[in-house]
């Protein structure tokens, strides 16, 4: 394969750093200054993720179709029709000149290394996709494209059905506070409670697993700074995990309300051209002939275009672009009849928190992080940092518009000024006292979210490290790798009070009550009391009382995963079992009915790993892949989600997992689902699956005598 690709750099070229790699591949990278080792990232990346940087350039760009084909084109049509690009456009012009210049260098090191990469992986000349240079603003289209509906605004559709079905008042029954998909472990060990004296920091992002893996293991080290940590492919720096050797943090969801959607009304302009007007270069077009009503009563005009899909192997899809003054229209009149925009942050402020990223690098103490995260902008997280000299921090960070409460539950009419954005709310901070964890649960975010996970992870992660006082690095996979399931207990609870049960139904209650709860691998209780639940959530899903949600989802296709009732009755399944909101919901007969069908299927003794797969995504699947059987489940602190009622597989899992030591920097730990390198058969693309599956983590290598190095 022969690509050309024009960069700009000065920087240098493959003699301006030092690549070596430890034994599991993870690239060390050493350059002269910041700039010159920001290119490095990026040409390593490029080496090591060629097909993974393409797809993720070309899913921010709304193109992916191109070479990915039809499968691809809803996503392509709501990256459009929201405008990521031109927001990352935008976002970049405003960055100041030494981040831009930063993230330049990165950009130039993608495209020197982008056709070495390419020349790696068949799958370029499977597709006969040829990359072409990368422009400067990608790195922030990926970041966009990457956490746009990671704030889930795509509920407040769900929660505008439920109560077109079931009345206001209902609006959050279906609310994740038990159980829910969303969810990262995180927790500060501080030094009173370890070996050394020094805190410890632990945890692992659940996302969506990913071939290749969503984040990359690096290290990147000059004469300012020496850091190892998390990437993301395609952004430079290390913006969720990282350690420099005197400081360390990580994050997760804050589960904070930050995106909300705006019913529009609509109508064509009095100055309309007669076709309709609008450009396809995503300029603001002229006068594309419709208005919006707007919150002072006069109508706006609206900015209109249209775009072309390239679908591979189909027919080009066209797809008008619509943007009123509160953000791009994704839907119109598709769902429940609205006319919906989105407003979100980085469109509003023209700001990522880019420049907090190298901040993060140069971060020496608690006390530089925590001025570091003050840039944060999206997404909202929970943070945890500590220090080598006792400093810890516990924060929230992001950028969370002042609104009226109602805008966190369901769309809200455009044309009325109370539901207008009034400033930026005050991110909440909080002093450490004894073990700091979060896990999505209500707490420190509170007051800038609706719905949070429930409590189990959390309180399950302080009960276990209550159990020492003299934590180290390698005792923290005991912490990663528990699988009680504390969620199970309002579905048992009812077991004991059912009445007429058939012999079998007998025996098969007494085993569930004796079950110790844990979703471990070797079990096989848990594959029973997963069969269990998964009839009980399909029964309550057929319920007349949820007839009126239980309809396909209507309007854009990206959205459907939100507005399943099936998933959301598995999801709230705590709290769909206890609330008297629905009073014409027989939960007995219908956990005793489930009850009688397993018995009845005779469910074999399956170990839980022998059903409950990894299943990751890919842009192009191998049907022959063979993945791992897991424990866990999605309410463990090893939080290997399934869908109730619909399928025992898991998609999402810990995307990662790290333990940040700050005693000692060469005692940390880390893991990542498949490995280091994302070329298909390649040695380090799946060395670690093996560890990962059994939470088990891989030592961090900081000697540079124990590197190899490598040509570059």
């Amino acid at each position: 394969m022969s690509v050309s690709l024009v960069t700009n750099t000065d920087a240098a070229g493959a003699d301006a750093f030092e690549l070596f790699r430890d034994d599991w591949g993870i690239p060390h990278l050493r350059a002269p200054d910041a700039h010159r080792l920001a290119y490095a990232q990026g040409r390593v990346t490029a080496l090591d993720r060629a097909w993974q940087l393409e797809v993720e350039r070309h899913r921010a760009q709304g193109s992916s179709a191109a070479f990915l084909g039809p499968d691809s084109v809803a996503w392509d049509r709501f990256a459009r029709q929201s405008r990521l690009a031109d927001t990352a456009r935008r976002c970049h012009e405003a960055l100041d000149p030494d981040t831009a210049a930063w993230v330049g260098a990165y950009v130039d090191g993608v495209n020197d290394g982008l056709a070495r990469g390419a020349a790696r992986d068949e799958r370029f000349a499977r597709t006969g996709h040829t990359p072409t240079a990368w422009e400067p603003w990608v790195p922030l289209g990926i970041w966009i494209a990457t956490h746009i509906l990671f704030a889930g605004f795509a509920t407040k559709l769900w929660r505008e059905r439920v109560a077109r079905a079931l009345g206001d008042e209902a609006v959050t029954l279906f609310a994740t506070d038990g159980p829910g998909t969303a969810g990262s472990n995180g927790w500060l060990v501080p030094g009173d409670r370890t070996e050394t004296g020094s805190a410890i920091i632990a945890g692992d992002p659940h996302r969506f697993i990913e071939d290749p893996g969503v984040y990359q293991q690096i290290r990147l080290s000059c004469p300012e700074y020496d850091v190892l940590g998390l990437a993301v492919p395609g952004i430079p720096g290390l913006g969720h995990f990282g350690h420099t050797g005197s400081a360390a943090w990580a994050i997760t969801n804050a589960m904070a309300d930050y995106q909300d959607l705006y019913v529009e009304q609509l109508r064509p302009a009095a100055n309309a051209r007669p076709d309709g007007g609008g450009r396809e270069d995503g300029g603001e077009g002229e006068g594309g002939g419709i208005e919006a009503l707007g919150p002072d009563g006069t109508w706006e005009p609206v900015h209109r275009h249209t775009e072309t899909i390239t679908v591979a192997g189909a027919d080009p899809v066209e797809v008008e672009v619509l943007e009123t003054a509160r953000g791009p229209v994704i839907t119109h009149g598709g769902t429940a009849d609205q006319t919906l925009s989105l407003r979100y942050p980085p469109r509003v402020r023209r700001d990522l928190g880019f420049a907090a990223l190298p901040a993060l690098l140069r971060a020496r103490t608690v006390a530089d992080l925590d001025r570091a995260l003050d840039g944060w902008a999206e997404p909202v997280n929970v943070v945890h940092a500590a220090d080598s000299e006792g400093g810890l921090l516990h924060r929230v960070a992001g950028a969370v518009p002042l609104r009226h409460r109602a805008n966190r539950l369901r769309p809200v009419p455009a044309w009325d000024p109370q539901y207008a954005w009034r400033g930026w709310a005050e991110t909440p901070a909080e002093p450490v006292q004894g073990f700091a964890v979060m896990a999505n649960a209500r707490g420190i975010a509170s007051p800038l979210g609706v719905e949070f996970a429930p409590p189990h992870r959390a309180d399950r992660i302080r009960e276990l490290l209550s159990g020492s006082a003299h934590w180290s690095p390698k005792a923290m996979a005991d912490v990663h790798r528990d699988t009680r399931l504390a969620s199970a207990a309002p579905l048992l609870a009812l077991l004991p009070g059912l009445d007429g049960l058939s012999p079998a139904a007998l025996a098969l209650r007494t085993r569930l009550l004796a079950w110790d709860r844990h979703m471990a691998a070797e079990s096989t209780d848990a594959t029973v009391f997963s069969a269990f639940r998964a009839r009980v959530v399909r029964r309550l899903a057929a319920d007349p009382a949820l007839a009126g949600l239980a309809g396909a989802p209507t309007g854009p296709e990206v959205f459907h995963p939100w507005l399943y009732l099936v998933p959301r009755v598995g999801y709230a399944l705590e709290g769909l079992l206890t609330t008297a909101l629905l009073p014409a919901l027989d939960r007995a007969a219908h956990v005793r009915a489930a009850l009688e069908e397993t018995a009845a299927a005779d469910t074999p003794d399956t170990p839980w790993s022998a059903v409950h797969r990894l299943a990751p995504w890919s842009a192009l699947p191998d049907p022959d892949a063979q993945w791992p059987g897991l424990g866990g489940d999605h309410d463990c602190v090893n939080a290997t989600s399934t869908v109730p009622g619909f399928t025992d597989l898991t998609a999402r899992a810990s995307a990662a997992r790290y333990v940040w030591d700050l005693a000692r920097r060469e005692d940390s730990r880390w893991a990542v689902p498949l490995g280091a390198d994302g070329v298909t058969g390649s040695p380090h693309h799946l060395d670690q699956l093996p560890f990962w599956a059994q939470c088990e983590l891989v030592p961090v290598v900081t000697d540079w005598a124990l590197l190899t190095k490598e040509s570059v």
